[in-house]
């Protein structure tokens, strides 16, 4: 379950609240304890997830990039996905730093390809959701993979990983609302984000979809797409209903409607370009 939000003081300073309240939860990498990994404990599929984790947590530089060019003219925001940014590269670094941990080595030339911003989002609210929902399935797998992986080490850093994803669903939450009530034109955007991700019959991680799947380099190494299958193959078989029910109520409130089928997204789709159509 995603926490509420610590209270802004002003729609333009929330940063500044998200920015101590972070820095009272954060953590460093030395608090892992790297040196009490327990190796007996490793397994040849522990490796391989962790090096899909930090692949796919690699990307957090061409997302800041890409969230400061587009979102060039709401400093409020940037400055919060600058924290986000850094949070999301110390996740990349953290497990980067139990594989070598383990003497495993990670091949930078594929850490480079993905460097390239993305490209923007059809419009800045659907950027938003599309973090919204990024930030959501990851805090569930790594929340999953926590109570799965039995070397402690890697138990433990997978369930801080998850604390920090679930404050960022919450943000970019809380950033997707005020976009929606500035810019309400912006809707049938969202709705289509919402639906391409949420009614699919694969769970699909937007990582994936804008970067590993397309990324060159990336074929037959290990990605964003093998941490979700392994999600999938540990977890009950209604895992993946239930992560789409906590997807469609957290963004229903984004959106002002309530999602609790996958047919309200279409009708809400619906309603949004009709709506356009007419205006």
């Amino acid at each position: 379950m995603i926490p509420s939000a610590p209270p802004a003081t002003s729609d333009k300073t929330h940063s500044f609240d998200v920015f101590t309240h972070y820095e009272r939860l954060q953590w460093k990498v030395s608090d892992l304890r790297l040196e009490d990994i327990r190796r007996d404990l490793v397994c040849p599929e522990y490796i391989s997830l962790v090096k899909g984790v930090v692949m796919g947590e690699a990307t957090s530089l061409p997302g800041l990039h890409g969230f400061l060019s587009e979102f060039h003219d709401d400093y409020d925001c940037s400055a919060f996905v600058a924290v986000w940014a850094y949070q999301e590269l110390q996740h990349h670094y953290a497990f980067r730093a139990w594989l070598k941990a383990v003497d495993v080595h990670i091949d930078q030339d594929k850490i480079e390809a993905l460097r390239e911003p993305y490209e923007a989002g059809i419009t800045p609210g659907a950027t938003l959701t599309t973090n919204v929902i990024s930030e959501i399935i990851v805090n569930t797998v790594y929340r999953a993979m926590s109570t799965w992986v039995e070397e402690p080490v890697l138990a433990d850093l997978f369930l801080r990983a998850s604390r920090d994803e679930a404050g960022h669903a919450r943000e970019f939450l809380y950033y997707l609302k005020l976009r929606l009530m500035r810019h309400p034109e912006e809707l049938t955007s969202v709705l289509e984000r919402i639906h391409f991700y949420v009614t699919s019959p694969r769970l699909n991680h937007p990582v994936g979809v804008y970067k590993h799947q397309r990324v060159a380099e990336m074929r037959g190494y290990e990605t964003v797409d093998d941490v979700i299958d392994v999600y999938l193959r540990i977890s009950p078989p209604d895992a993946m209903g239930k992560l789409q029910v906590k997807l469609r109520h957290m963004l229903g409130t984004a959106v002002g409607r309530d999602l609790r089928r996958n047919s309200d997204i279409r009708h809400a789709l619906a309603d949004s370009v009709a709506a356009q159509a007419e205006a």
